[in-house]
This record gives structure tokens, C-alpha cells and sequence, in this order.
């Protein structure tokens, strides 16, 4: 059987992690769940990861990893880049910055479910 990993990094201050991050880790947890159903009878299993980091590891915080690469290394036309979080700035008490994707032009501060769909299709090979 084939095995794609998906692992979500994320700020983790005291249990809680920033706006963003939460949005990204409920769609990931969603769709991993869908997709392991969706996958196994085509020999494909789908696993999920949650990596907490610290404040010292922010800059991995909202990371998606497909089989230990960077979502925006999978996918075409998108890249990583990131803006201020207001949310994160209130977890640490500074101004913090959290990673987001750019796809098609767009700013991306939550990791839309669709864009981790095609990832995992995409390295699986069998959606």
C-alpha cells in the first residue's frame, strides 16, 4: 500500500494556536479523514501528523508538509510567503508574523482544503 503523510505544523502556546492556524488544522483534519475512506480502496493510505511548534520555531507555524515537502514545492504556481498575525501577535504578546500561500495571484492566511486535496492527489497519484 502506498502512504502519503500530511503533516500540519502549528503555533502551540499553552494548548491554543492563532486564527489561521486552527482554520488550516479543522480542514485538514476534515479532509484527511474523507480522503483515508476515499484512498484505501485504491491502495492508498492517507496519515496525518500534527507538529506543535514553539514561539523560537514560529516561522514553521501554518507549514503544511505532503511526504516531508513544503505544500507550495507540490503544488504549481504557488508560493509561500507571510503577513502580520494579529492572532499570534495576541498568543506571544509582539507583533508575529504567520506564513500563508500565494496561488493564482491570491493571499491565502488559512490553507484552503482544496489546495491540500490536489497536494495529496497529486503525490498519490490516484484521485
Amino acid at each position: 500500500m502506498n502512504t502519503v503523510t500530511v503533516e500540519w505544523r502549528h503555533l502551540d502556546k499553552e494548548g491554543r494556536t492563532c486564527d489561521r492556524c486552527a482554520e488550516t488544522g479543522q480542514g485538514i483534519a476534515e479532509l484527511v479523514q474523507c480522503m483515508q475512506e476515499e484512498c484505501k480502496p485504491k491502495g492508498v493510505a492517507i496519515l496525518f501528523t500534527e507538529t506543535k511548534v514553539s514561539e523560537a520555531e514560529i516561522g514553521q507555524s501554518n507549514l503544511v508538509l505532503i511526504n516531508g515537502r513544503p505544500i507550495e514545492a507540490v503544488l504549481p504556481r504557488t508560493t509561500a510567503s507571510e503577513s502580520p498575525c494579529c492572532s499570534c501577535g495576541e498568543l506571544t504578546g509582539r507583533e508575529e508574523s504567520c506564513r500563508t500561500l500565494i496561488r493564482h495571484g491570491q493571499i491565502y492566511e488559512a490553507i484552503p482544503r482544496e489546495f491540500i486535496r490536489e497536494a495529496v492527489c497529486r503525490v498519490a497519484g490516484c484521485c
